[in-house]
């Protein structure tokens, strides 16, 4: 295959392409939707993640429908049509995918956009999440597109960019930072911003985990070429994900910028390294600890656990002087946790998302946060049942303030461990450092960078 995937430089083609479709009376959904004509929804990266938000949104909302996938793979689309038919089996009209309109290549999600559907979500790997965003927004699509937003620079500039164009045009873009979503964590943070702990002085966060084992199946044997491989193994590629800070743990980074109602931060010092990757070992077996405390034997060939580090710790400063501390693994067998703490002048908020505990001790006025009875919490439904509300009353939601800050956040952490410096919000903002290969193609040669070495590793 030599297709060639349009690059970030050349989104002009896109933008082009959907005026002359709009010009020749293909359906584009800005402004209010008819609250009885059903909604199409192109799904767009058809992973486990990505399944997920599809059945979120076709629950979302009594009068929509899944009307085209697309995936750079066949396989990830039929199984997750299977998997979405089996959890709404009793909703088969939610489901009306016609095999001309499951799309497979790089290009698949053109198509899709292009297919005549209102609203598309993004689930792909996040590198390509700004040339996605950008071509949706350009047609004139509403927006569920899921975190990171970008993995560099010039990726997040260009998805900052589309989402001025989502205002001025009336759609929605909404995130999938799952905690912002959640009835717990929003009642936290308004109790913060309220004053409840008085002045924050210091943030702390964290996200350890067990090793990540994703996608153990592939390997250079049953993969054709190196794009193939590195897309069946997204995960362990900082071009493709961003690494773990960026892709995992900017959860905890996303809350820490909420306690501050998203100031960013002016600066931060990050160190990390590699330590128990078996890619970052010499060839052989080992065996791999899970988050979930089990383990799984894995052979080792050098390589296909990618470039991307085990573990980072982040010290952000803002320019009231406060200081936000983050730390995050990714190591079998060791310590876990996901928890944030933000101490304050007048008392300490605690929080555990995934236990649900949320408390505000060492205050006058001490608080936790209580579960309303049979309750059911889940920020992933919200999210979804949040937007396409907003779409049906033609208020399309677009929190694009918050999560571009908190990718650049991330991005910028994950930049000063490679590099060993400090890197300012400034800095990170105006960086050239682009990790999209130039002229992608299928057959494109791609050699692994080498994981990155602080005071080597050159920033641009």
């Amino acid at each position: 295959m030599s297709l060639i995937l349009p690059t970030r430089r050349d989104f002009l083609k896109v933008s082009t392409a959907a005026a002359a479709l709009t010009a020749a009376g293909v359906h584009t959904s800005m402004g209010a939707p008819d609250p009885s004509r059903k909604l199409k929804i192109g799904f767009i990266g058809c992973g486990g993640r990505g399944t997920g938000a599809a059945s979120q949104a076709l629950q979302a909302d009594s009068n929509v429908e899944l009307w085209a996938m697309g995936d750079a793979f066949r396989d990830p689309i039929d199984k997750s049509l299977e998997s979405l038919k089996t959890v709404l089996k009793d909703k088969p009209e939610k489901f009306n995918v016609a095999e001309e309109r499951k799309f497979v290549g790089l290009d698949a999600y053109q198509k899709v956009i292009d297919s005549g559907v209102d609203v598309v979500i993004l689930t792909t790997t996040p590198a390509f999440r700004p040339m996605h965003i950008k071509a949706a927004i350009e047609a004139g699509k509403h927006v569920f597109a899921e975190k990171p937003m970008a993995v560099d620079g010039p990726g997040l500039r260009s998805v900052i960019e589309s989402a001025k164009k989502a205002k001025e045009k009336n759609l929605a873009l909404v995130d999938g930072f799952v905690w912002r979503w959640t009835q717990a964590n929003r009642e936290a943070y308004k109790k913060i911003h309220e004053g409840a702990i008085g002045d924050i002085r210091t943030i702390y966060s964290s996200y350890y985990t067990g090793s990540v084992d994703r996608y153990p199946k592939w390997n250079r044997t049953n993969t054709k070429t190196d794009l193939e491989w590195q897309i069946r193994r997204w995960y362990y590629f900082t071009w493709l994900s961003g690494d773990h800070i960026v892709e995992q743990a900017i959860h905890s980074i996303d809350k820490m910028l909420w306690a501050m109602k998203d100031e960013p931060p002016a600066s931060v010092v990050c160190v990390g390294g590699r330590q128990a990757r078996p890619g970052a070992l010499p060839p052989g077996k080992y065996q791999l600890g899970k988050s979930d405390g089990t383990t799984t034997d894995v052979e080792s060939a050098g390589g296909e656990y990618g470039n991307i580090y085990d573990h980072f710790g982040a010290e952000f400063r803002w320019e009231s002087g406060v200081k936000g501390y983050h730390f995050c693994r990714q190591i079998g067998r060791c310590y876990n946790a996901n928890t944030d703490e933000v101490v304050g002048s007048k008392g300490v908020y605690q929080g555990e998302s995934a236990s649900k505990r949320h408390v505000i001790i060492h205050s006058e006025n001490p608080w936790h946060y209580q579960v309303p009875s049979g309750a059911k919490d889940n920020g992933y439904q919200t999210e979804h049942d949040e937007m396409y509300a907003s779409i049906r009353a033609n208020k399309p939601i677009n929190t694009s303030e918050r999560f571009t800050k908190t990718t650049m956040a991330a991005i910028m952490a994950r930049m000063a461990a490679y590099s060993g410096k400090e890197v300012t919000w400034q800095q990170a903002m105006e960086s050239k450092e682009d990790l999209f290969p130039k002229d992608l193609k299928w057959d494109s040669k791609l050699p692994v960078a080498p994981v990155a070495v602080p005071g080597v590793y050159e920033l641009t």
